[in-house]
């Protein structure tokens, strides 16, 4: 059985994944600016700070994938090989 937070963190889960980088990048310097203001609730500052994270890992991913098809642009024989 799904406690119901958890659907609620999937819903979100799925968002991040959807996201492009630059709207990943803006929505968490929300977060961060958020956090740092402070006057959460430890559940919802904890809830925030997770967001946060799955933000920031969609942004590295993003930025991975652009430096990738840059590197291939720039040197075509380093491109992976299926």
């Amino acid at each position: 059985m799904t406690e119901p937070g958890q659907k609620a963190q999937q819903t979100e889960r799925a968002a991040v994944e959807t996201l492009g980088y630059e709207q990943s990048r803006d929505e968490l310097a929300e977060v961060v600016r958020a956090l740092e203001a402070g006057g959460l609730s430890l559940d919802a500052s904890v809830a925030l700070w997770e967001r946060g994270e799955a933000l920031a890992q969609r942004c590295e991913t993003q930025l991975r994938g652009a430096r990738e098809r840059v590197e291939q642009v720039l040197d075509p024989s380093r491109a992976e090989l299926p």
